[in-house]
């Protein structure tokens, strides 16, 4: 690579960082983006561009001397300014960016005669006028210089405002996130086009492989009438293409253990406990709960691409193949069932390949294939707590994970005419989800075996070879289709864009099922042996020296389906030359259906009203002020109809014991209670689909409102801020309190002696619903309506409210070097997360344990798991000459809030029966979210520096990135059930770091490209 070359592709990479709030005539999930600008409007007057794969579109400059051409497709390109086939003017090298509005224009403002024009070099400015979206985009030549996780999530994180989810949240092995103090099953994910959510639970998404990726949009706001389904954010990723110039290339990285620091070891806590309270364990407070002294891994990824013409100006081909392996050791906790250090092993196979097809100027087609696979697999060797020492493999081994992921996706985009633009999308994918054990034992899952009778075990907990919990079915997984069609027709200073947008997801098997025989033991003590567990069940107190033992059962294995449905339109109306305004109508129609396909959610029409607003105040792209107002439905995804319309089992039996065999069974039972016990009525029957959910149920949406402005600092720098109140208006959730609705019932004259009431519907938290219960004789239903009195909430509605201000200051390319800095100021308050609830892992999508019992939302308006009050971001990259570039990122967060849930009250009860250390009180106080403290402020710093030598051209590239070079690690989640099955027995865990800071690493990168 000459020099020239070199510093063309830095420059690309700063034009890249300029924008982080902005809109195109292409919006949200697009894979396009547009051109405009002034130009003299002489007869005659044309402006022509061409891209590197040949696509050519011409447009006439209009008699105000300006011109629009909208969804190109993302690349390079060249424009022309031309009058009678005579190019006057030219612009080469012009970075389309996607879903964006880039201006270029010709002459001076108002110019009315070819003859004034003055060549000059591309003029792209530095804020883009033309929208009001909040987002930022980040291009291949970034990725390849910044020191960033392999990965769509970790690209993502740059952006204001995104956060890292609970990391009890997974969607295999990758991570999820939160936009805006949203929930992380609230955001969208897109592959050119065409979604790529997780089809299941919405828990992330399916990501290119790393080195495929053109362009990555990381949306926080404001998108426009055309897309939805997101109350939180959307991560579009589009993929590279052919072009008219053969390459080819290699890359391999390697992050060896060897180079890497050891993640701390964890303690269980130690504190003193108010009068009347024990541990469960009084010999456990301050000795060693998980050794993690080596717990280091080595990640090797290996990708090459080939990508080139295979008919010049018409037909192109881009293939990728990438191969992401990480071999590592995890010591398991002195609690787990298997004494042991897991020799994991994680492979990630990704394929992209795309095929465009110009089949001429007005027409183009494209093909887009995608394969992902995410396998986790290894083997135990013995681990020793008393010297920490490690043996030989013990035989057994964790469940294998598979996820493979398989896309189709269609494209045809037709410029009918100058003004007319018709684009469809028609994609389908297929996923397996499945999870087994390759030792297949027998025996149950044993769980708080350090909780055994000591006078039985001899000091010495009794295990077995049993590794996991659940298991599930052999051909778990889910199809996906889809279309999307929109027509966009220019009319004066209105472009006006209408559509359809359609998804169907099927889900197979989908759910959990029990390892071994199809239950598992769970060993408990009380340190009060007079207290039952659960007294209003009828369950006895264990007496004795309080050890006692549950027999557990989970059985959710189902399938279902969901249908959503939207149309749209929008108008974006130039209302001057300095204003712009976009107004737009959504209805998202949402249904879902059991695995009999019978519709149990129908959510009818939902209209969702856009508003957007740009002000050019100078007329100079010097300073824009800008708007956006809008409402956001969210769908509930299949994973709802799991243990919420469909058959389902959990339940637990109570015993005394004994004695205990060689694998870990209590033997010599004595029941504690009258037989299994499901707090939620789940004993493996199915749910009338009529009684699920109310006739009336509305979907979870929230309305937003931003406003900010972006200006210019002279030649080198930018700054802006921006302000956004989300609101939750509507949550979806469960609720268990079957007696609410016999009180109901009886209070309307109703005989309930016929009826069949539900045990757990699904409802809009506060507001009121209507239900049917269905009659014995099978005569029909019985209506009637609950509110938020009647369920016994006095008032208490879903709330969740985000506010946020966001700062940036940003130096493009000048001087070898650029860098962006964003600070966000955020608070995130209410008693409703989202979807799931963070600070106790509990992913039940849209059946929480919130909102079950009106007990249970005592005192739940806090400050929510996803409230990040402070955060500070920023990235560059300096150019030290042609063959050396530095570059880093930074990202300080202040904490997570911590809760603490105990039992109810000041004695301690269960008065929602069965949900134990669930309450938000603490030692018998009320205890609000967050009140009990945060988790410590972290700081990331990861650095980075690139070596491409001028001998080879620089086409040879050597990379070095340090991760975490501070190695900081501190504690960012921590346990939140104080109590555990016992009232005024505290659990060993309380309080104690779930997950940490990632240590230190050190990634060595090295590609050729030619």
């Amino acid at each position: 690579m000459t020099r020239s070359t070199n510093v063309t592709r830095l420059k690309r990479t700063a034009l890249a960082l300029v924008l982080t709030s902005v809109i195109g005539a292409a919006a949200a999930q697009s894979t396009t983006g547009s051109l405009f600008g002034n130009a003299p409007s002489a007869a005659g007057a044309t402006i022509t561009v061409q891209n590197e794969s040949g696509l050519k579109r011409s447009v006439a400059v209009d008699a105000n001397g300006r011109y629009n051409l909208g969804s190109l497709p993302v690349g390079k390109y060249s424009i022309s300014l031309e009058r009678d086939g005579q190019v006057l003017d030219k612009r080469e090298n012009v970075l389309l960016r996607v879903g964006a509005g880039t201006e270029v224009s010709f002459g001076g403002e108002g110019a009315t005669t070819l003859d004034a024009v003055t060549v000059t070099a591309a003029n792209i400015p530095k804020i883009d006028v033309s929208n009001t979206v909040s987002k930022s985009v980040i291009t291949s030549e970034q990725l390849d210089v910044l020191p960033l996780g392999r990965s769509a999530e970790a690209i993502a994180l740059l952006a204001p405002g995104v956060v890292a989810g609970s990391s009890a949240f997974t969607n295999g092995s990758r991570s999820v996130l939160s936009f805006g103090g949203s929930s992380v099953t609230e955001n969208a994910y897109y592959l050119n086009g065409f979604n790529a959510s997780n089809p299941l639970s919405n828990l992330g998404g399916v990501s290119l492989p790393y080195g495929s990726i053109d362009q990555q949009e990381t949306y926080t706001g404001g998108y426009s009438a055309g897309y939805g389904r997101s109350t939180g954010g959307v991560i579009n990723q589009l993929g590279k293409r052919g072009t008219n110039e053969w390459h080819f290339g290699v890359q391999t990285t390697w992050a060896p253990d060897s180079l890497a620091a050891s993640p701390r070891d964890v303690y269980y806590p130690n504190r003193k406990l108010p009068d009347g309270y024990g541990y469960t364990d009084d010999s456990l407070p301050g000795t060693l709960y998980r050794s993690r002294n080596n717990d280091t891994a080595t990640r090797t990824t290996a990708s090459g691409y080939v990508s080139g013409p295979l008919i010049e100006d018409r037909l192109f081909v881009h293939l990728a193949a990438e191969s992401d392996k990480t071999d590592g050791v995890s010591t398991n906790s002195v609690a787990s069932a298997q004494q042991a250090r897991n020799n994991y092993s994680y492979s990630a196979p990704k394929f992209y390949g795309k095929i465009d097809w110009n089949i001429n100027d007005s027409n183009t087609l494209e093909y887009t294939r995608v394969q992902n696979t995410d396998r986790q697999a290894g083997y135990y060797t013995a681990f020793d707590y008393d010297d920490l020492s490690e043996g030989g493999r013990t035989g057994a081994s964790p469940n294998t994970i598979k996820i493979k992921d398989d896309f189709d996706i269609f494209k045809y985009t037709g410029y009918l005419t100058d003004d007319l633009t018709l684009s469809a999308v028609w994609g389908r994918s297929k996923q397996s989800n499945l999870e087994s054990n390759p030792g297949n034992s027998l025996n149950p899952y044993i769980s708080g075996a350090g909780n055994q009778n000591t006078a039985l075990t001899g000091g010495s907990p009794i295990r077995n070879d049993q590794p996991d919990l659940y298991t599930k079915a052999g051909d778990a997984g889910s199809k996906t289709r889809g279309l999307r069609m929109d027509l966009q027709y220019r009319i004066g200073n209105h472009e006006l864009t209408a559509g359809i947008d359609n998804m169907r997801y099927d889900g197979h098997n989908e759910g959990q099922a029990m390892t071994g025989p199809g239950y598992a033991w769970i060993y408990s003590k009380a340190s009060d042996p007079n207290v039952s567990p659960n007294a209003g069940a009828g369950v006895a107190a264990p007496g004795g020296e309080g050890y006692y033992v549950a027999q557990y059962i989970f059985s959710t294995t189902t399938s279902m389906s969901v249908d959503q449905k939207a149309y749209y339109l929008e108008d974006r109306w130039q209302v001057t030359p300095n204003w712009l305004v976009t107004l737009g109508i959504r209805n998202d129609k949402f249904t879902n259906y059991n695995s009999d396909a019978i519709a149990y959610v129908e959510s009818g029409d939902q209209w969702a009203p856009r508003l957007g607003a740009s002000w050019d105040v100078f007329g100079d792209s010097s300073l824009k002020v800008f708007a956006n107002l809008g409402r956001y439905y969210l769908a509930l995804p299949n994973s709802v109809a799991i243990r919420g319309a469909s058959a389902s089992t959990y339940t637990r039996e109570y015993f005394t014991y004994g004695g205990i065999d060689a694998n870990g069974n209590p033997i010599d039972l004595t029941a504690m209670g009258p037989g299994p016990i499901s707090t939620n009525n789940e004993y493996g029957q199915a749910p009338d689909p009529l009684s699920v959910a109310p006739t009336d149920l509305k979907s979870q949406y929230q309305d937003e409102l931003i406003l900010g402005f972006e200006k210019t600092l002279g030649e080198s720098w930018n700054t802006g801020a921006k302000f956004t109140y989300r609101r939750l208006q509507t949550a979806i959730d469960d609720t268990c309190d079957s007696d609410r609705m016999y009180e109901k019932l009886d209070s309307i004259g109703v005989d309930t002696a016929n009826l069949d009431v539900p045990g757990c519907v699904i409802f809009n938290p506060g507001k009121t619903n209507t239900f049917m219960a269905k009659h014995i004789d099978g005569s029909g239903y019985t209506a009637f309506q609950m509110s938020g009195n009647d369920w016994g909430y006095h008032g208490q509605k879903a709330k969740r409210e985000y506010i946020a201000v966001d700062l940036f200051v940003e130096h493009p390319l000048s001087d070898k070097w650029y860098g962006r800095l964003d600070y966000t100021w955020s608070r995130n308050f209410g008693n409703t997360e989202g979807q799931v609830k963070s600070d106790i892992g509990q992913d039940d999508v849209a059946k929480t344990q919130d909102w079950d019992s009106s007990y249970l939302m005592e005192y739940a308006g806090g400050y929510l798991a996803n409230d990040r009050r402070h955060q500070l971001k920023g990235y560059g990259a300096y150019q030290f000459n042609d063959e050396w570039t530095a570059s880093a990122t930074l990202r300080v967060t202040s904490g997570m809030p911590k809760s603490c849930l105990g039992f109810y009250g000041t004695d301690g009860s269960d008065p929602a029966g069965g949900y134990y250390s669930s309450y938000h009180y603490c030692n018998g106080s009320p205890s609000r979210p967050g009140q009990a403290g945060r988790q410590p402020w972290t700081t990331r710093l990861d650095m980075g520096v690139m070596y491409r030598p001028a001998f080879a051209e620089h086409k040879l590239a050597f990379g070095l990135d340090v991760f975490n070079v501070l190695n900081q690690l501190r504690q960012i989640q921590s346990e939140a059930q104080y109590e555990d099955d016992i009232p005024y027995t505290v659990s060993n865990t309380y309080g104690m770091g779930t997950y940490y800071t990632a240590p230190r690493s050190v990634r060595l990168t090295a590609s050729y490209d030619f």
